[in-house]
């Protein structure tokens, strides 16, 4: 599995990606961490706005920092639930 956030690297993208990582590990998944910064590539991928959550290169969620809760919801089952 590869986990990628989309951003620039603003605070906000920031945060995504410490949530991201928090709930990888408290997940144990063998999953692959990965940055986009490059603008090209946040365009091809469809990407309007920022921080944005990729799983195996499908946008889940853009323009909002999940929580680390939402995130494991995102892993586990590629569902969202609001809470």
């Amino acid at each position: 599995m590869t986990v990628q956030i989309v951003g620039m690297g603003c605070q906000k993208c920031k945060l995504l990606e410490q949530h991201v990582r928090e709930a990888v590990s408290e997940l144990g998944l063998d999953a692959v961490v990965e940055k986009i910064s490059d603008m090209g590539a946040i365009a091809t991928m469809g990407v309007m706005s920022t921080p944005a959550l990729a799983i195996d290169g499908k946008v889940k969620s853009a323009g909002r920092v999940l929580t680390k809760e939402q995130v494991k919801a995102y892993l586990t089952d590629g569902k969202f639930v609001a809470l």
